[in-house]
């Protein structure tokens, strides 16, 4: 059973414009300063790597905040696959509109064979990562980096339409892989839906997610086919990182609005039905339980963070620059943070 989504507090303001702050609880505090020390020391530890930007948001309020040194609040930071799940954002609002149906075979139109079996892939196995579509995700390029060749290779200029030429390997719905083609596939397919690629898109974004909730730092690319990088690349302040996870914090309402439709964050944290091959489990396009039971998290390479805690009604928001091999310690550091404000 899902953990309900808290409210916002009643007297707190909404962080349309400026974000409200309060003073860190003193016992939190003597938990998490010596974590935040840590990630901050300079040099920094080999452990973590660097820590660019922390922010922690709790009740509503920013209780935290830490940048190193050349970073400030106004410094943007790569999102990475955070962008994944400002797809699923997307993807979402047109569902509101009535534009897109998930459980129907997806909008591709290299799919469209009689004989072609990707034909019958929905929406939703794609945004579950479980389309069974063949995509190599190594970020180390050994010959064999699908989204190395897709993001700065022989795709680039066309993501969704490199994405969709990947033969079927599995049959949809069978197998859980992980891949940021499937993303880009997903993009295209939002395009498609509106209408609208390149500049008409980016207004969309604007108009109905980004603007509605303050994330004036957000900056999106597009490839030259017009189509959002929705796997990879959408900067964005510290603040405007945290400005998201509340919109999912909140249910997808924000200051009476409702930007997502009804059960949209529901869907997202609900775990797939194709267990994922990782540490932590998988919904639609979000992480999840990075910070226990219950949380869900936007995740990103080299250690952007988006994480939210439910029961605690916390967001924790880190970016950096972390080797690979130093993702699991800062996952669970990430998870130490979270533990910091429970008790």
């Amino acid at each position: 059973m899902l953990p309900t989504l808290p409210a916002q507090p009643a007297g707190v303001p909404w962080p349309t414009r400026e974000w409200p702050e309060a003073k860190l609880d003193s016992k939190v505090a003597a938990k998490l300063q010596p974590l935040l020390d840590l990630a901050f020391s300079d040099p920094a530890p080999a452990s973590l790597g660097e820590t660019h930007a922390f922010l922690a948001v709790h009740g509503g309020r920013i209780v935290a905040e830490r940048y190193w040194t050349g970073f400030d609040r106004s410094s943007t930071h790569h999102s990475w696959s955070q962008a994944k799940s400002m797809t699923q954002a997307l993807i979402g609002i047109l569902v509101r509109e009535g534009k897109l149906d998930i459980h129907a075979p997806a909008d591709v139109p290299d799919w469209q064979g009689a004989d072609d079996p990707r034909r019958a892939i929905t929406l939703d196995q794609l945004l579950r990562m479980s389309s069974g579509l063949k995509f190599a995700e190594d970020y180390v390029d050994a010959g064999v980096s699908d989204v190395i060749e897709m993001l700065f290779g022989s795709g680039k200029e066309d993501v969704g339409g490199f994405a969709a030429n990947f033969p079927l390997i599995h049959p949809p719905g069978t197998a859980w892989s992980y891949a940021s083609g499937t993303t880009n596939i997903i993009a295209r397919i939002a395009a498609r839906a509106l209408g609208q690629s390149g500049d008409g898109f980016r207004d969309f974004m604007f108009r109905e997610l980004f603007g509605p909730i303050g994330m004036t730092s957000a900056d999106p690319k597009f490839d030259k086919a017009g189509t959002f990088i929705g796997s990879s690349f959408c900067f964005c302040t510290e603040r405007d990182f945290a400005r998201f996870g509340l919109l999912y914090l909140r249910g997808g309402v924000w200051d009476g609005r409702r930007i997502l439709p009804e059960g949209w964050v529901d869907y997202a944290r609900t775990p797939t039905p194709v267990p994922p091959t990782e540490t932590y489990g998988y919904g639609a396009h979000w992480w999840l339980g990075m910070a226990g039971p219950g949380s869900f998290s936007s995740n990103g390479y080299e250690g952007q963070y988006t994480v939210m805690v439910p029961e605690l009604d916390l967001i924790l928001v880190r970016n950096g620059k972390s080797p690979l091999e130093q993702k699991d310690a800062v996952m669970r550091w990430m998870g130490e943070a979270a533990d910091a404000f429970r008790g």
